[in-house]
């Protein structure tokens, strides 16, 4: 009976301690992810002068019919200018979700991209933070999904990371799909924005 009683004591101390814990830790982590949420956009939007306009978060169901999200930052300068939008666009990569925030101008052009989550080969497919960046092999800075970005091996013109061809195809799906919710979304179900193509 003590026995019982005493490990029922220690699982509600340790659970107090760590509800504690939890509650301390949020706010600052919740403060940290917005930070970066923030030097995400102004790096893909390759601008310091940035304001999120509009945040929308939009629908889709992909080619197999399963519905995906993505959120849309709408940026504009500090004179209220349109610079085009951040999209955050999530999928399946070799080793999990593969979350990737790109940034488009006005016409749909890639201005930069940064990898928000990833569960790649450390080495192999992690390489994809930097492999697409302008100057590197498989840059797609500067170009325009209007024509989908594909890899070499699959008949298009982006090379795919070595050894890591999945990855790569998972990275580029995930533009092009940023890039389709940004240009041709539908009536948004949350805010009930709709996309104005210019």
């Amino acid at each position: 009976m003590n026995m019982v009683l005493a490990l029922t004591g220690v699982a509600v101390i340790m659970g107090g301690i760590l509800a504690f814990v939890n509650h301390v830790t949020e706010g600052p982590i919740a403060q940290q992810k917005e930070k970066t949420l923030a030097d995400g956009i102004k790096t893909v939007m390759a601008s310091d002068d940035i304001v999120v306009a509009k945040t929308d978060t939009v629908r889709q169901n992909d080619a197999k019919g399963k519905e995906l999200t993505y959120v849309i930052y709408q940026a504009q300068d500090s004179r209220q200018q349109d610079l085009g939008a951040a999209v955050e666009s999530t999928t399946m990569g070799f080793g999990g979700d593969l979350k990737v925030l790109v940034g488009f101008d006005t016409e749909g052009n890639v201005l930069g991209y940064t990898l928000l989550e990833h569960a790649e080969t450390p080495g192999l497919g992690a390489k994809a933070d930097k492999w697409f960046q302008q100057g590197e092999k498989g840059d797609i800075i500067g170009k325009n999904p209007a024509e989908e970005l594909v890899v070499s091996k699959d008949g298009g013109k982006v090379d795919a990371i070595t050894a890591s061809t999945i990855t790569s195809r998972a990275f580029l799906l995930a533009v092009n799909n940023a890039y389709k919710a940004y240009r041709h979304t539908p009536v948004d179900n949350t805010t009930g924005a709709t996309r104005q193509n210019k």
